[in-house]
């Protein structure tokens, strides 16, 4: 295996381009061209298909990416802690988050990293859940903070806290005046929420069908803002955790009640990629989270 080749190999699925793989290695087209045929020679058959806009995984590029994607990241890790201390975490921490998560949690783990294990980086990425899962599983990630909505972790899942689920009106909505509002009233309700593929719309249509609520999305958008500004000026509704909340309260005027009979609990949960070991830097990360959990 040579690491140096599959580097470049990783770069080009980034890119998507030969030519912009060979500016950042400051060489040329050609060169670049070469090295990927003969990577491609040593697999037995092509790992990209090139097209008039660049590059595209055959399927075969498809299937190798997680594996080279998780290979990298252990040699990665392996040459720090050769060439460190195998006693210290060392090396890059892959993160996804929600964006409603990520502010104070990351960025105080930061501040805790710094003082504690200096020799740790942090790369954080932020998306909405279907991302973070897509991300965990092709290895792009070692972390995600992200909701389910089983109340029973799996797959090494780490429920950090439970939230419930609030019904979002405009300033002054006569329905969400209320503490709390049952959730047969969300049935009609105009609603903007986000688009599918999402483990929250899936949640949601099955609560709704368990407990006969009729559900009138007449818009989707994974934008949190722009939800919140729908609601605030169009007299729409939506539902949001208590974190996404907080901060959509400091930029739109909006008014929220607690969602009950039932609630809708969601899970934060610190999950794991599939793909790798974890790392002492990882472990040490995972628990620093843990710690710090009281600020979602």
């Amino acid at each position: 295996m040579n690491y140096e080749l599959w580097k470049i190999f990783l770069d080009a699925v980034e890119l998507g381009s030969l030519s912009k793989v060979a500016m950042l290695h400051n060489t040329n087209q050609p060169q670049i061209s070469r090295q990927m045929n003969e990577l491609e020679a040593q697999c037995g058959g092509r790992l990209f298909n090139r097209t008039g806009r660049g590059v595209e995984l055959t399927d075969l590029g498809q299937h190798l990416l997680p594996k080279i994607r998780s290979w990298l990241n252990v040699t990665d890790q392996l040459n720090n802690e050769i060439l460190h201390s195998t006693d210290t975490p060392i090396g890059t921490v892959r993160i996804a988050s929600l964006p409603s998560t990520a502010h104070p949690l990351l960025s105080t783990l930061y501040k805790v990293l710094q003082q504690k294990y200096p020799l740790i980086k942090l790369s954080v990425r932020e998306g909405q859940g279907v991302h973070l899962e897509k991300w965990l599983e092709d290895g792009s990630v070692d972390l995600a903070i992200l909701y389910r909505f089983n109340p029973t972790p799996k797959q090494g899942d780490v429920y950090l806290t439970e939230a419930d689920t609030y019904l979002v009106g405009c300033e002054g909505d006569m329905l969400t005046q209320a503490n709390e509002v049952d959730f047969k009233a969300v049935s009609e309700l105009p609603l903007v929420t986000f688009c599918r593929p999402s483990n929250w719309r899936n949640f949601l249509d099955h609560m709704a069908y368990e407990n006969g609520v009729e559900l009138n999305i007449v818009f989707e958008a994974d934008s949190i803002s722009l939800q919140t500004h729908l609601v605030s000026e169009s007299r729409m509704y939506t539902m949001l955790g208590p974190q996404a909340l907080k901060k959509a309260s400091q930029y739109t005027s909006i008014q929220a009640a607690k969602i009950i009979n039932p609630a809708l609990k969601r899970y934060i949960s610190l999950s794991i990629s599939k793909h790798g070991y974890l790392t002492p830097a990882c472990k040490a990360v995972m628990e620093e989270i843990r710690n710090l959990a009281d600020l979602l």
